[in-house]
């Protein structure tokens, strides 16, 4: 017996895969922002002017992020926070587990 693969499975899939791809983009553009704030102090203003660009706004797009001004203003926020990308992220990421932790001893 033959399996056939679903089209439309096979499609969405490739899409996730594709929007992965540009938000590790996003990280990436984050921490380059990051390091400058820290190396020359404009880290905010480098990522806005990124995040505005014609480049910016189809990675931002194609990362499933709408590139408007409140996006580019939380980016501009997390840059300033200085806390590189794969930190808060893992820190979220625990802060969640422990809050479902919690919520299951309840």
């Amino acid at each position: 017996m033959i399996d056939f693969v679903d089209g439309t499975a096979f499609n969405y899939e490739q899409g996730q895969r594709a929007r992965k791809l540009f938000a590790a983009v996003v990280l990436a553009a984050l921490d380059d922002a990051i390091a400058d704030d820290k190396k020359y102090g404009n880290g905010p203003e480098q990522i806005a002017r990124w995040a505005r660009s014609r480049d910016g706004r189809e990675v931002l797009s194609c990362a499933g992020i709408d590139p408007n001004e409140r996006v580019v203003s939380g980016l501009m926020e997390f840059v300033s926070n200085g806390v590189r990308t794969s930190v808060a992220l893992s820190r979220e990421e625990s802060e969640r587990r422990h809050a479902a932790e919690q919520a299951e001893a309840a």
